[in-house]
C-alpha cells in the first residue's frame, strides 16, 4: 500500500519551501517560500464567491486519475488525495502535481512544462516512499530526455514532502523538493496566504522563466 500516515483535515493549505539545485559546469540553487493545496479529488473545495478569485479548481487543470489508471489496466475506485496549486485570478501552473491513491500501491506524478504540455508517471513507492522511473518527458531545455528519476513522497498530519532527483550518466545532476506543513483551509487561512504570498501561481510561472533566463545567459545547456 502507498506509504501514507494519518491524513490532515482536508482541504488543507500546505505552506513550506520549494528548493532546486543543479550541479555540473553551471551550478545554480534557490529556495522560495510557497504554498499548495492538499485536497480530496471527490470533495474539491468550492470557496465562497468572494474568495474564488484567490483559489479555484478546474477539472481541466488536472488529469482524471482513475481513467488514467484504467487505461493502464488498473481498476481503482478508492480515495485520491491531490497536492497541487489552485487557480489565482484565473491563472494556474503546476510544475508537479502529485496524486496519492490511498489503499493502493500507486502514486501518480503529473509533470507540466512551460510549453503547455503534460506527462504522467505511474509510480509504486516502497514502504519508505521511494520510487524510481526513467525520464521520458522534456521539462527543461537544459536537460536531455535521458536518465532516471528518484522520487520520495511523504504525507501525514504534520508534514508533506516531495523530493525529485534526476540522474544522468551515473551522476545526480538536478534535485528539487517541496517541504510543507498542512493546515485546514479555513476562510481565514485562504486570506492569510493570499496576503502573505500574493499571486502565487503567477509568481511560480515568473520565477521559472527568470531562473531559465539566468541559466541561458550562462550557457547552461
Amino acid at each position: 500500500m502507498t506509504a501514507v500516515g494519518e491524513l490532515p483535515p482536508l482541504p488543507a493549505i500546505v505552506t513550506g519551501f520549494v528548493r532546486h539545485g543543479r550541479s555540473g559546469r553551471v551550478r545554480h540553487a534557490f529556495r522560495h517560500r510557497v504554498y499548495q493545496w492538499l485536497v480530496d479529488l471527490d470533495d474539491v473545495p468550492r470557496l465562497p464567491w468572494y474568495l474564488r478569485p484567490l483559489a479555484r479548481f478546474d477539472r481541466r487543470d488536472h488529469v482524471d486519475v482513475r481513467r488514467y489508471l484504467a487505461d493502464n489496466g488498473i481498476q481503482y475506485d478508492g480515495r485520491v488525495v491531490m497536492l497541487a496549486n489552485a487557480r489565482v485570478l484565473g491563472h494556474v501552473f503546476d510544475p508537479l502535481t502529485v496524486y496519492w491513491c490511498l489503499d493502493s500501491p500507486y502514486v501518480v506524478a503529473e509533470v507540466h512544462n512551460t510549453y503547455g504540455e503534460r506527462h504522467l508517471y505511474l509510480l509504486r513507492p516502497d514502504a519508505d516512499g521511494n520510487a524510481h522511473t526513467t525520464k521520458d518527458f522534456r521539462v527543461s531545455p537544459f536537460y536531455e530526455v535521458t536518465g532516471s528519476y528518484h522520487l520520495t513522497f511523504a504525507l501525514d498530519q504534520e508534514h508533506v514532502r516531495v523530493q525529485v532527483t534526476l540522474s544522468q550518466k551515473g551522476s545526480a545532476v538536478f534535485g528539487a523538493s517541496f517541504d510543507g506543513v498542512p493546515r485546514p483551509a479555513t476562510r481565514r487561512a485562504v486570506l492569510g496566504v493570499a496576503v502573505r504570498m500574493p499571486l502565487m501561481t503567477q509568481r511560480v510561472s515568473a520565477l521559472i522563466r527568470m531562473h531559465g533566463v539566468w541559466l541561458w545567459l550562462r550557457r547552461a545547456g
